[in-house]
């Protein structure tokens, strides 16, 4: 036991070392300590880190409760622990630095598979897929990158949109980054943006906000989704992707995709270049 306690000491010593040169700022006196899944169910509580306001991957309902895909697959994985689960709604660049320090135990937050991210957390197994898109006014010609000479293109900052708009546009357009998909989405309704680069559900929010007004312009790429954990931490990927192995083959991840989705569940790679899905 008292070894035991000894090697968390030293992993969280460790994590947080390397934590302070990267993520500074988000560091405090009162910084949370990172917690093993052996502690996380002594404690009976798990802190999730999910996006907020980005439906329907997560966003607060109209009773104030924390909702969608990922809450949905977050609360089963709760369950499967044997512990409480509670949502910590998290800005798009605020997910990693949250993780990384300790302030949640775990990403269920729309997190797209990169190079880059994976560099700073630990993936698990593909569990959602998601085609990043371009989005402007009916009324307005945008089939091709050369359309969008001289416009303004909003984006979430630090979100797989960022990079896929970024990449595809180069020096063509201007992109205006923002705090999130909602306000992202506001920017194009406002007029302050000509089009927005989005996820597959932007279309439904924007036809609610703006019946007929929008469509889908240019399709960029497609990204998958995994869950995010710390890197070395063995436990928590190991006991992630054994969950994800479980309900995909129970029906439950099928029931949720449905649910949420509204489309049959994707084939998932069974590997992607430079991203490792597990710890050897």
């Amino acid at each position: 036991m008292i070894s035991s306690f000894k090697t968390g000491l030293k992993r969280r010593g460790i994590l947080f070392a390397a934590a302070a040169l990267v993520m500074a700022p988000w560091l405090s006196p009162m910084s949370a300590q990172a917690a093993t899944v052996e502690e996380v169910k002594a404690k009976g509580k798990i802190v999730v880190g999910i996006q907020g306001d980005n439906a329907p991957w997560g966003f607060v309902n109209s009773s104030g409760v924390q909702d969608g895909f990922d809450a949905d697959i977050a609360k089963l994985f709760a369950k499967e622990l044997g512990v409480e689960v509670e949502f910590a709604p998290l800005a798009v660049a605020n997910r990693i630095p949250a993780l990384v320090t300790g302030k949640v135990d775990i990403l269920f937050a729309t997190m797209a598979m990169t190079e880059e991210r994976a560099k700073s957390i630990q993936y698990s197994k593909p569990y959602a897929g998601n085609t990043i898109s371009l989005y402007g006014p009916k009324d307005k010609k945008m089939a091709e990158i050369g359309d969008l000479a001289g416009l303004e293109i909003g984006v979430p900052k630090s979100s797989s949109q960022d990079k896929a708009v970024t990449t595809a546009v180069g020096d063509t357009a201007t992109v205006r980054r923002f705090d999130d998909d909602a306000a992202s989405i506001q920017a194009l309704l406002s007029g302050q943006v000509q089009a927005v680069g989005g996820n597959q559900f932007y279309l439904d929010r924007l036809e609610a906000a703006s019946a007929g007004t929008y469509e889908r312009k240019i399709d960029f790429l497609t990204t998958f989704n995994g869950v995010g954990t710390r890197l070395g931490e063995k436990d928590w990927n190991e006991t992630v992707n054994a969950f994800l192995d479980k309900i995909m083959a129970n029906g439950e991840h099928a029931k949720v995709y449905a649910k949420w989705m509204k489309v049959d569940v994707p084939k998932f790679p069974v590997s992607i270049p430079n991203i490792p899905f597990t710890i050897n």
